[in-house]
């Protein structure tokens, strides 16, 4: 891991495609990227949506109101044994990978958790040092993304104190819930990362305005993925589909608004930026959202079991 000095940090934002509903060999792609942009000076690295194993973009899992299918239940069943299991073996590999390169991991997995059977989209902290920090679980997946993934509480919104500042974000749609931003910032965050599905061009704007209102900087990351990368006992799933079907727009924005890197379009490629943390400072001189704007003596917003900050010590 490489700091250029107290306040700057290089960083990579990896859109990249997984090796869809194979966890093993993803893992192995994961590794080979971490391996490549540590050695390149990189001290964070952030994976996408779901980047484990793969975003089930144009899946039904034979659902439909009022019925589902046998064979969308083997679907189910298969996507949850591909997912990643943080109580096993999965969660060491993850940390000794961070351990070994010496740098810290922000990684978009589905979960399975033990005890349910029930799927979370979740976004996984390792540090270097001190292993898995936390795991932000999606609180509202979008749309029918809700028959496959579970909801998280206010407990799911958590915040690190780190050596390379304040971590924290939100998933996707998370993004355009104000009060779920809202307490992100209430906790001080400083680089906030959002690893999505949206590859909408839009997006873009979405990004650069979180800068703007949280003053912090947002990396945004998305993964590049086409109907070809799919196994071909999946390809009538995306038949009808474009051949681009996740065209990325990874994006990293200052606490200014300004577009520090991207956003990258249709193709694979990871976006390295070194970003100044006293910027985050700086850009406060004239809008706080949790200070000189925040009118306390008009607005108060209590999250239910939002946990403290976690500070790494």
């Amino acid at each position: 891991m490489v700091i250029l000095d107290t306040m700057k940090l290089k960083v990579g934002v990896v859109q990249e495609s997984p090796i869809f509903f194979n966890k093993s060999k993803t893992f192995d792609k994961l590794g080979s990227l971490v391996n490549t942009y540590a050695q390149k000076g990189c001290g964070l690295l952030v994976f996408p949506e779901s980047y484990v194993p793969g975003y089930p973009r144009g899946f039904d899992f034979g659902a439909k109101i009022g019925s589902r299918s046998n064979e969308g239940r083997h679907q189910y069943a298969a996507y949850a044994e591909q997912s990643v299991d943080l109580e096993g073996p999965d969660r060491t590999r993850l940390e000794k990978l961070a351990k070994r390169h010496k740098v810290y991991l922000v990684i978009g997995v589905t979960e399975k958790r033990e005890g349910t059977g029930s799927l979370y989209c979740s976004m996984l902290y390792i540090s270097p040092t001190h292993g898995l920090l936390g795991v932000h679980r999606k609180i509202k997946p979008t749309g029918t993304e809700r028959l496959v993934w579970a909801e998280a509480a206010g407990e799911s919104l958590v915040t690190f104190k780190t050596k390379i500042g304040v971590l924290g974000g939100l998933i996707c749609w998370e993004n355009y819930m104000p009060l779920a931003r809202m307490a992100m910032y209430q906790k001080g965050v400083e680089i906030y990362i959002a690893p999505t599905a949206d590859s909408r061009e839009e997006w873009t704007a979405t990004m650069k305005h979180i800068a703007l209102e949280g003053r912090c900087f947002v990396l945004g990351c998305n993964q590049y993925f086409t109907k070809s990368m799919y196994p071909d006992a999946f390809k009538d799933t995306v038949k009808d589909g474009p051949e681009n079907l996740c065209r990325g727009g990874s994006i990293i924005v200052s606490p200014l608004g300004e577009v520090i890197a991207g956003p990258l379009f249709d193709q694979a490629g990871v976006l390295v930026a070194t970003l100044d943390l006293e910027e985050v400072q700086q850009s406060k001189l004239d809008f706080d959202v949790v200070g000189h704007y925040a009118r306390e003596d008009i607005f108060e917003l209590q999250v239910k079991g939002q946990p403290d900050t976690l500070e790494e010590q």
